[in-house]
């Protein structure tokens, strides 16, 4: 049975924490489950950050008073970075991009994560396209396309969102083969989600594992194979 529908979330930023914090059990189990069978090793590290942990300008185009910036949230910044190196795809990392731009919801685990465009041609990533995205636990909300090219593109959280930052999606060839990356600068967005990430800490493992296994589909998609598991990297910088 899905836990997710394709169909919009809709409603007050209220209305929609409220049904995040409702479907979070419901996502907890789904998520955990594929965890719980998942093979493939997972390394995992989590330090103090600094300056340097910030996320990327936006550019002044996308400044406006519908984005949601780190800044804008509550508690710590946390950098995370999440890596996968393929083996064995005949695709490479301009090859693998196009074809992840064509239908998100075909590399997001089933039932577990959604995206309806809300902006923008179908089939494509252009910079200013947005998307309202429904995932288990208190991360519904909008988001905006603020970087755009051939092998990736980086997501602001826009005013509704219950994360606060950016997060980008990167293809790179190696002399290997490819690397998939994921990166994430973000603050949850208001005061109950910064107790279910930063107090309760199950928020944050459904996000780990929910980008560990979306990297994983992704290799799969490529026709490919994962060579020495999924890296998650943790930089926390704390809340002045």
């Amino acid at each position: 049975m899905a836990v997710l529908s394709r169909k919009a979330a809709t409603g007050t930023r209220r209305h929609r924490r409220v049904a995040a914090l409702v479907r979070w059990p419901v996502g907890l189990a789904a998520v955990s489950w594929r965890y719980m069978w998942r093979t493939v090793p997972l390394h995992r590290s989590e330090v103090d950050g600094d300056a340097s942990d910030e996320a990327p300008a936006l550019p002044r185009r996308h400044r406006d008073d519908r984005v949601q910036e780190a800044a804008d949230g509550h508690g710590d910044l946390l950098h995370r970075r999440y890596t996968v190196r393929i083996a064995g795809s005949d695709l490479d990392a301009r090859g693998l991009m196009a074809d992840l731009v064509r239908d998100i919801n075909e590399w997001f685990p089933t039932g577990v994560a959604v995206f309806r465009r809300t902006r923008g041609e179908a089939g494509t990533m252009r910079d200013g396209d947005e998307f309202l995205i429904r995932l288990p636990g208190p991360w519904d909300g909008p988001v905006r396309v603020v970087d755009v090219d051939d092998t990736g593109f980086r997501f602001a959280t826009l005013r509704g969102h219950l994360e606060a930052g950016q997060i980008e999606f990167r293809a790179r060839d190696d002399d290997d083969g490819l690397v998939m990356g994921i990166e994430s600068w973000a603050r949850p967005g208001d005061v109950v989600s910064r107790v279910l990430y930063d107090k309760l800490l199950a928020a944050k493992e459904i996000q780990l594992n929910l980008w560990t296994e979306v990297l994983l589909r992704i290799t799969s998609h490529a026709g490919g194979r994962p060579v020495g598991g999924v890296t998650v990297r943790t930089r926390r910088v704390a809340a002045a």
